[in-house]
């Protein structure tokens, strides 16, 4: 199986900044894309972003200029930058992987734990 665990996460005061990284081991196909989503308490979990194998993004309004994902395939690695951030930023943010359409759709092949993202007032 693959495993993704996500590292970074943190208490951060508002407009600061976090770098989450993402770990994944196990088989997985190049062709997969990484993401992340979260999920704030009484809220929906939502696509925050997505990279494919050639590195092409994806990102959601609320974090268009402020996230940028990346990856590393050799180290089968993502990584999400996330600069100037709002309290409504606060969500468990979890790492995924899928084919595309999987990944769009809420339901990955895989998921990780998670990681609290908690930004300050």
């Amino acid at each position: 199986q693959v495993h993704l665990v996500e590292s970074g996460g943190g208490l951060v005061q508002a407009g600061g900044s976090l770098r989450l990284s993402c770990a994944a081991s196990g088989s997985i196909f190049s062709r997969n894309v990484m993401g992340w989503y979260r999920q704030a308490p009484g809220k929906q979990r939502e696509l925050v972003a997505a990279i494919t194998d050639g590195g092409s993004t994806n990102y959601r309004d609320s974090g268009k200029g402020r996230f940028t994902i990346s990856r590393d395939n050799a180290k089968n690695t993502v990584n999400l930058q996330m600069n100037s951030l709002k309290p409504e930023d606060t969500a468990v943010y979890s790492c995924v992987t899928g084919p595309l359409s999987t990944v769009v759709a809420g339901i990955p092949d895989y998921w990780g734990q998670g990681t609290q993202v908690t930004v300050s007032s």
